[in-house]
């Protein structure tokens, strides 16, 4: 959650750091990490560096729930995805949350919260950057995160977003 609202209140230093590592032999460190597009580390940077600082998100218990949820269930099966149509709304009202709006980014085999970020920010091979769209989105005003253990990528981290909605 710090790392989400970190980059949401300064886009320009995840920018500049990815520009720094961009400089490297022409490669970001995210590119020879973690196999990422050239074009989509480029692409992030230009996008960091347009994006205004957004305020913080607040932290929801039931949200950081109902992202442990999807990431017990798929963390045991190795399944990925957001799951059948609906299942975001269900899992969240499973857990008390009756949001107007709400929306769910997922990482696959990052260790630290900072690569789970910089992975749905640059947002390699989603064609319409969904999640990075989802994390600077002014709509949403508490989210909730989740991590854990995942049979096939070894890691799954979910974060669930909701825009405002009664307590």
């Amino acid at each position: 959650m710090a790392e989400l609202n970190r980059v949401r209140a300064d886009p320009g230093e995840l920018a500049a750091e990815l520009s720094r590592y961009a400089q490297d032999n022409g490669l970001s460190r995210a590119s020879q990490r973690s196999n990422y597009d050239p074009y989509a580390v480029d692409e992030a940077i230009d996008f960091l560096e347009r994006q205004p600082p957004l305020k913080a998100l607040e932290h929801d218990r039931r949200l950081a729930d109902a992202a442990s949820d999807h990431v017990v269930a798929q963390g045991r099966t190795g399944e990925i995805g957001h799951g059948a149509p609906g299942s975001l709304g269900r899992r969240l009202q499973g857990r008390g949350v009756w949001a107007g709006m709400s929306g769910e980014t997922i990482s696959y085999g990052q260790r630290t919260p900072r690569d789970v970020i910089v992975q749905l920010v640059i947002d390699h091979g989603v064609m319409d950057r969904g999640h990075r769209r989802l994390i600077f989105s002014k709509g949403y005003s508490v989210a909730g995160v989740a991590c854990g253990a995942h049979v096939e990528y070894g890691r799954i981290c979910v974060i669930d977003f909701a825009g405002a909605f009664p307590r």
